[in-house]
């Protein structure tokens, strides 16, 4: 539909308009239901129930669907009324179904509110905080729900549905999903959907400039690990080698071809985990065919050397101060070790940045994937806690590149999620508040 000329969308919208009043002539008053809700948010972010409309007025609905399609983000909203149609017990693992998209979601229940997401998207513990925090009682909808989505957008992960922009359905546009088209594009929100597609582009674009910066970093570690395995002087039928020697060897020379396979499939910054993590696994076990070959006791998996993994895994943990910070415990190689006892500074990976080469905690976030890979998401934090790239690490947008895993917010899933983070009724969620006074899950 992007390619249709802009008559035809209107022609669609007259339409789907027509078809409104032929098929449902009594919707203005009456209650619809889940599947009707699910069709109207996979169009658009804000959903009010005709039976519910007393409580969010249409004005007040575009301005909160504004907000939302600006700020790109999976949030969805329900006004929903008092209604068989809808049990308390269920609507909201009902209607992320039905839907079919990960993301936030927040239903207004009467006049009783309660959330739940996708844990790609948001925490259970921040839902909870959410709810709770909008949760005030007496509070008007339009107050309550915009309250909700200013707090959410800042930290909720992903990306707004691509059928917001587009007008498609995921799972194949019926009745009620044209008649959702016809009423978001004569109301104007084809206007407002042009935003997504162009926040969209310029994050992708700043997406491949981020890819291409990492990849020089990222040649420049398989090149060193690729020297590293030709300095190698081990043979498999060499006198003395044995079996768990050649499994060592053949886990170092699989993980080279990983990590260069992983680097040329890399299509965002976040795929460069898979690289360094190939790599620093790689690393290991050279440092354990080292110890076969030599008779000394199996080295302990640990992380590798905090300043530069190239050094391969850590030996110790050394107290270090970075400039402008606090001392913290870091993982460091013997060699670094050595320097640090003598009062030396350790020899830093050092990367480019605008104002000359800096070592790499001081070069933002741009090179959070690539330290997550070697560090993990569990042990990076507390290493780079007031450096440059863990400031922006702390924040969530940058947390889902450097540990956690992949935030799909916004990504049809079907019904292929976490029911238990849409678990219980509104009673139930969280610390027991649900509809009855908040708390989320």
């Amino acid at each position: 539909m992007r390619t249709r000329p802009f008559a035809l969308l209107s022609a669609l919208a007259g339409l789907a308009l027509l078809l409104l009043l032929a098929l449902a002539p009594g919707a203005g008053a009456g209650t619809t239901g889940v599947s009707d809700a699910a069709a109207a948010l996979k169009q658009d972010p804000v959903y009010v129930d005709p039976a519910a409309r007393a409580q969010l007025s249409q004005a007040d609905e575009k301005a909160l669907e504004q907000r939302i399609v600006n700020a790109d983000k999976p949030v969805f909203v329900a006004v929903l009324p008092e209604s068989p149609q809808f049990s308390a017990d269920s609507v909201l693992r009902d209607l992320r179904t039905a839907t079919g998209i990960t993301g936030l979601y927040g239903i207004r229940l009467g006049d009783r509110f309660d959330a739940g997401a996708d844990g790609t998207v948001m925490p259970r513990n921040a839902v909870r905080n959410l709810v709770s925090g909008v949760n005030t009682p007496g509070t008007d909808a339009a107050t309550q729900l915009g309250n909700f989505v200013d707090q959410a957008l800042p930290t909720v992960r992903g990306s707004a549905p691509a059928s917001w922009s587009d007008g498609s359905d995921p799972t194949g546009a019926g009745t009620g999903s044209l008649i959702a088209v016809g009423a978001v594009l004569a109301a104007g929100g084809a206007g407002a959907y042009a935003v997504v597609r162009r926040n969209r582009r310029r994050r992708a674009e700043e997406e491949r400039a981020a890819l291409e910066k990492l990849r020089v970093v990222v040649d420049e570690d398989i090149t060193a690990y690729g020297e590293e395995l030709d300095r190698l002087d081990f043979h498999p039928s060499e006198p003395g080698a044995d079996d768990a020697m050649r499994a060592d060897y053949e886990r170092a020379l699989d993980s080279y071809e990983e990590a260069k396979s992983a680097m040329a499939a890399a299509e965002h910054p976040h795929d460069v985990r898979v690289v360094t993590g190939a790599l620093e696994e790689g690393r290991y076990a050279l440092a354990v065919l080292a110890a076969r070959r030599e008779g000394a006791p199996l080295p302990e998996r640990r992380a590798p050397c905090f300043f530069d993994p190239r050094h391969g895994p850590s030996t110790a943990d050394m107290s270090w101060t970075p400039a402008a910070g606090t001392p913290r415990e870091v993982p460091v190689c013997a060699a670094d070790a050595a320097r640090l006892q003598d009062g030396e500074d350790p020899m830093a990976r050092t990367v480019e940045t605008e104002s000359g080469r800096r070592p790499y905690w001081e070069a933002g976030p741009a090179y959070g994937p690539w330290a997550g890979g070697y560090f993990g998401g569990a042990l990076l934090p507390g290493l780079l806690a007031g450096t440059l790239l863990g400031s922006a690490l702390s924040t969530p947008a940058y947390g889902a590149e450097y540990g956690g895993g992949d935030f799909d917010g916004g990504d049809f899933s079907g019904a292929d999620f976490s029911s238990s983070d849409f678990g219980g009724g509104f009673g139930d969620w969280g610390s027991g508040g649900g509809f009855d006074g908040g708390g989320g899950f």
